[in-house]
């Protein structure tokens, strides 16, 4: 491995763990385990490749305080979740970037995660439906093994055809990827709420529909979420032995 590689190791290491430290410091615990967890597993690549003695002394030294402090992180997120006491909060700022649904939800998703409910009244029109389809997408690449997905929504009266006939097309997609989509609808609904059955909730002032339009269909971020600008909007995340089903 030549020393460019690992110097470039190296430095991504420091940017996520720089990350997981400002997390920890502003308690947003979980997202910061995270990252601790990546730039943990970066800095112990570098190790291998290192031969120097003093050198591999350093990098020895620093995995042990990250993991130190991320298995402290880790008891003190699970005395909270078993208390109920667990509330974290995240705020987005307007114009914010890097809030796509893969960097949001990603710290709230384990291998146990198999049921999905979303009550949203807003997935109704065209961009919302993608929303939901993203939302969707997201959940099939992570690493889950979600085999259902509810959700409770506003019929749209002006135009049901195109919201029946998309989710309709959805339901048919994702069941050939062996995962079941329960559409119902609700007039009173108001509330915008993702619940996991590992016990994470999610909600989000906005729901899912968070993104600014682009400013055209070339401009950046009309692709990649992670680049697309965000109205301002607050995320409280809770966790609850008993996952209600809506």
């Amino acid at each position: 491995m030549t020393q460019n590689h690992v110097s470039g190791m190296e430095t991504s290491a420091i940017s996520v763990l720089k990350r997981a430290v400002e997390l920890d410091q502003s308690g947003r615990f979980q997202e910061s385990l995270v990252c601790y967890q990546e730039g943990i597993q970066l800095l112990m690549d570098v190790l291998k490749a290192v031969k120097d003695d003093s050198k591999r002394g350093h990098y020895r030294d620093k995995i042990k305080g990250y993991m130190d402090r991320a298995e402290q992180i880790k008891a003190h997120v699970n005395q909270m979740k078993e208390d109920g006491k667990y509330h974290e909060q995240i705020r987005i700022a307007e114009d914010a970037t890097g809030y796509s649904y893969e960097a949001l939800f990603k710290p709230y998703i384990s291998s146990v995660l198999t049921e999905v409910w979303v009550e949203d009244p807003y997935i109704r029109h065209i961009h919302q439906l993608y929303n939901f389809l993203r939302f969707c997408e997201m959940l099939l690449k992570a690493s889950c093994k979600v085999k259902r997905i509810h959700l409770l929504t506003t019929q749209d009266e002006a135009n049901s055809g195109q919201q029946g006939g998309a989710l309709a097309e959805l339901q048919e997609s994702l069941s050939a990827q062996g995962v079941t989509l329960d559409v119902q609808y609700s007039s009173t609904i108001h509330d915008r709420e993702i619940r996991f059955n590992n016990g994470w909730i999610i909600k989000i002032g906005r729901g899912l529909d968070y993104f600014k339009k682009p400013k055209g269909r070339f401009s950046v971020g009309y692709c990649d979420y992670d680049l697309r600008q965000c109205q301002e909007t607050t995320v409280d995340i809770f966790h609850t032995k008993h996952t209600k089903t809506l």
